[in-house]
């Protein structure tokens, strides 16, 4: 098991995980009803159907309307004020927008008034905003209040008495070193709200002095109000925590977040997940804070200039340390595959959201993980309001603003990251409902390795089956991790699907094998394995040029044999090679088929057909041609294949996908093709195309749980008991979502498999491999 959390009790996260996912579905939710203790996603809304699909657009911090039923974000890309109609949450709809006269930067509510900072500085030292008072329902602006500095955060209080807001004056990163102090120094502006708009006064609230690290320059990041209506807001770059009595406009306490020491954790970017270092005195800078009750709060521990612990803590107002998570936040996003390699020597996955509040009889604590894209939502019990988890939620990247409305069951994440060009992700607002018995979410996650550290893992690229157990699959990793190529073992018999085990791929000497991109596995009959590697033909220092490839592995990970692809071929490729392998057996003479994931047009390859290549160690290389769909997405794109499963020697079945996500997906589905009329011939002469059916549509699957449709559909296998096993690629979570979406189909690939569920204990995650 995870090491248990050094404050706050014994609370070992990774073991919560593994309870929550299996948590009995009998449990009675607060009303005494079955069901309803885990959230589900309704919708995932793109924030460009408020503008235009053209327009880079990113919604940041959200609020909504009393009654809950229009959110209200700012799009600080297009300066705008956006509006949700979710009166229907399941089938959110775009309810138009306000242009302003300035980058909005947060927005909170009073009555049927929306609250909306924007900033108007000219630069860093000429720094001004405005807070405008919006009617949400009309839409009109009906007062400016100069604030006399850049805002950041806004808050109301309970009692809707007061406004505060942090008045940053960020410092230019560019400058200098980047560091502070820069002047001119943040401060707090507390917005008395008694009375008509019109009467509303303010009062500035310096900050200068207070804290030790640069005291002449305190940039308040986040601000949040309790019921007592005692402001406290975070000084990020000073790693600083201030009280504010917002009645007598004072400052009644501070003090420094502190410090944390880290364990086991990767601090390398290098596409390898190692939890191998330490981190020692790291400051925590917190981000976010909110109170969890009149006399707590929570800080997530994003980190800026010399921090960032990775997880979020919690204080009493005196400032004591009551909870901190230490690495478990960390070791969540690994067991998730949700944790960002590239982000190693950077904040980790980089906890910058909070959000809290009270459902029915349940106090809950929602944590955003801005690299790792996902909200950990937390359960605290007691005076001291220790967490213990209850599920993750899954999101498109860079959740920024979440957003609880109790009264309806809902919380509300907003996502600002927008890549459309490069990675076809836009910024979205994901809803979700607390009323489910199970979570929706993982649908695969790792155990913990022979040291009580998770399995890390991410970036799944092929499956095969276990020959001899129905309740394994084996996948394997892609390039993304090409320091530390791993062959993943999967317990398909419970649910969430389990990773139990992993074998490094390594050479004889006990190297790391470099410049493989393995995306297919198979297992052979001696319990060994053979690996597809896609060749590249681009050829840079940091991307040299490569052969396709089969892989013989033995049962430990050793790399026995490497069959290149034969040249007259492979001399032609391009970038989308060998993408899948399986193998059938005739006559005791073992056939393994490869895919191409594209055709290869200066090999030869009429446009619409791709290869299928068949090697055996008597025949040497073969060919038949695949005939792909054409592109339906209205972006265009490309078709290709990504898996293929010799479902019986003369059934090949294969996945074939587009390369687009979203909105824009079209075609994601599982075909068969019939060898036995196949002709599989050498290179040069007529290579005969098949004809294929369709045997899943696999588009109604990746929508099923509302989220961002996923572009890499690139597993596939079926067990020996007929169960069919299709997941997708997350990439390592770099321009992706981050999810990993695991089905299970009967033989006729039409209905999910229910299966046997194993219940999870952690006294089983250290069993012997079987080989």
């Amino acid at each position: 098991m995870i090491r248990p959390l050094r404050i706050g009790g014994a609370l070992a996260l990774v073991a919560c995980l593994f309870l929550a996912f299996n948590a009995g579905a009998d449990d009675d939710d607060d009303d005494g009803k079955k069901g309803g203790k885990f959230f589900r996603r309704l919708a995932t809304f793109p924030v460009f159907e408020n503008t235009d699909e053209s327009e880079e657009t990113a919604a940041e911090i959200i609020a909504a309307s009393k009654d809950g039923k229009t959110l209200i974000y700012t799009d600080s890309e297009t300066n705008r004020l956006g509006f949700v109609d979710i009166r229907n949450p399941s089938n959110p709809k775009p309810d138009g927008t306000i242009a302003l006269p300035g980058e909005p930067t947060s927005v909170a509510v009073k009555g049927r008034f929306a609250l909306v900072c924007v900033n108007t500085s000219a630069d860093f030292v000429n720094t001004s905003g405005d807070l405008l008072v919006i009617n949400i329902r009309n839409r009109r602006v009906v007062r400016t209040i100069p604030l006399g500095g850049q805002p950041d955060s806004i808050a109301v209080s309970p009692d809707e008495k007061y406004a505060a807001i942090a008045i940053e004056n960020e410092r230019d990163e560019d400058l200098g070193d980047g560091r502070p102090p820069q002047l001119p120094a943040g401060f707090v502006v507390v917005v008395d709200l008694s009375g008509r708009v019109r009467n509303w006064t303010t009062k500035q609230i310096s900050l200068i002095g207070i804290p030790d690290k640069f005291p002449t320059d305190p940039e308040p990041e986040y601000i949040d109000i309790n019921k007592q209506n005692i402001a406290v807001v975070s000084l990020q770059e000073n790693n600083h925590l201030v009280l504010i009595d917002l009645e007598r406009c004072k400052v009644i306490c501070d003090y420094p977040a502190g410090t944390v020491d880290l364990d086991d954790v990767d601090i390398f970017d290098d596409r390898a997940i190692r939890l191998e270092e330490s981190l020692d005195d790291l400051e925590r800078e917190p981000d976010a804070v909110h109170w969890v009750s009149d006399y707590a709060y929570a800080t997530a521990n994003e980190g800026d200039l010399d921090g960032g612990s990775r997880g979020f803590s919690i204080f009493n107002k005196y400032g004591r340390v009551k909870f901190d998570a230490a690495e478990s936040l960390e070791y969540a996003a690994i067991s998730l595959g949700h944790y960002n390699d590239t982000r190693s020597d950077n904040k980790g996955n980089e906890p910058e959201g909070l959000e809290f509040a009270r459902f029915g009889k349940r106090n809950l604590l929602f944590v955003g993980s801005e690299r790792g894209n996902f909200t950990a939502v937390y359960e605290l019990h007691g005076k001291d309001c220790t967490p213990s988890f209850v599920q993750a939620l899954p999101c498109t990247p860079g959740p920024e603003g979440i957003l609880a409305i109790p009264s309806r069951k809902l919380l509300v994440v907003a996502s600002e990251v927008d890549d459309d060009e490069d990675a076809n992700l836009r910024s979205t607002i994901a809803i979700y409902k607390l009323d489910a018995k199970s979570p929706f979410y993982p649908e695969i996650l790792s155990g913990n390795d022979r040291n009580g550290l998770p399995i890390p893992w991410g970036a799944i690229s092929g499956l095969a089956n276990d020959r001899h157990n129905p309740d394994y699959v084996y996948a394997v990793t892609d390039s993304f991790y090409r320091l530390d190529p791993r062959i993943l073992k999967i317990d398909v018999s419970r649910k969430p699907v389990k990773i139990v085990d992993d074998i490094k791929i390594r050479n004889p000497d006990g190297s790391t094998p470099i410049n493989f991109d393995f995306e297919g596995i198979v297992q052979r009959r001696n319990g060994g394995f053979v690996l597809a590697s896609e060749g590249r033909a681009s050829d840079t220092a940091s991307n040299p040029s490569r052969r396709n490839q089969l892989c013989f592995v033995s049962p430990r990970g050793i790399l026995r044999r490497v069959v290149n692809l034969e040249a007259a071929v492979d001399n032609n490729r391009t970038n989308n090679g060998f993408e899948g392998v399986s193998v059938a057996y005739e006559g005791g003479r073992e056939y393994f088929y490869a895919a191409i994931q594209r055709e290869w047009p200066a090999a030869g390859d009429p446009d619409g057909c791709i290869r299928i290549a068949r090697w055996s160690a008597g025949q040497g290389w073969r060919y038949v041609y695949f005939p792909k769909d054409a592109p339906t997405s209205p972006r265009g794109g490309w078709v290709g294949l990504s898996e293929n499963f010799n479902k019986t020697r003369n059934k090949l079945l294969v996945i074939e996908r587009d390369n687009q996500r979203g909105t824009n997906a079209r075609i994601k589905q599982i075909v068969e093709v019939d060898l036995r009329s196949a002709r599989f011939v050498r290179n040069g002469r007529p290579i005969q195309k098949l004809s294929k059916k369709l045997v899943r549509d696999l588009l109604p699957d990746l929508g099923e749980t509302n989220g961002w449709i996923q572009d890499k559909v690139e597993g596939l296998t079926m067990g020996i008991d007929g169960v069919m096993y299709v997941c997708t690629d997350n990439d390592g979570v770099d321009d992706a979502t981050g999810e990993t979406l695991f089905f299970c189909f009967d033989d006729a690939g039409d209905g999910k498999k229910k299966g046997k569920k194993k219940e999870d204990d952690d006294d089983d995650d250290d069993e012997e491999d079987e080989d």
